[in-house]
């Protein structure tokens, strides 16, 4: 059963990432819009996805992590420009936001890859705080 907390700001429902139609090439939509959560989401997941089919060392996921931080602070930047305070939801459901929300999921598994164990707890709390739902989808 869901509570509705009346105190809770309204769910933050993004316009649509300024790369979407441009993940065909990502190195180039990166270049024309640096500021896509997306776009740097997709990049660290395909990183990851490489390094982790090479069952590599720890030091391996040093470049998925820093393209999933970019693409984090990429994604905070886009929540509180449209007026997220740090906390509340952001729905999964809501096609626009799943760029943010992969974004931080990327980090997450980057930061457990190289050991960063509260790091990765903390991102899975921040994902769980907004939708969560979107945990099992991201990081299960």
């Amino acid at each position: 059963m869901k509570i509705n907390d009346m105190l809770a700001p309204e769910p933050i429902k993004l316009l649509q990432d300024p790369g979407a139609d441009s993940t065909a090439d990502l190195a180039a939509g990166i270049v024309s819009h640096p500021d896509s959560p997306l776009l740097w989401a997709l990049l660290a997941e395909e990183e990851l996805a490489g390094v982790r089919a090479q069952g590599a060392a720890p030091a391996a996921y040093i470049t998925a992590y820093a393209y999933a931080r970019t693409g984090y602070h990429r994604s905070l930047d886009r929540l509180r420009g449209n007026g997220w305070k740090g906390w509340g939801p952001v729905p999964f459901d809501h096609e626009p936001n799943q760029g943010v929300l992969r974004a931080i999921a990327a980090l997450a598994h980057a930061a457990q890859a190289i050991g960063e164990q509260d790091e990765y707890d903390r991102l899975r709390q921040m994902l769980s705080d907004a939708d969560p739902d979107s945990v099992a989808r991201l990081l299960d």
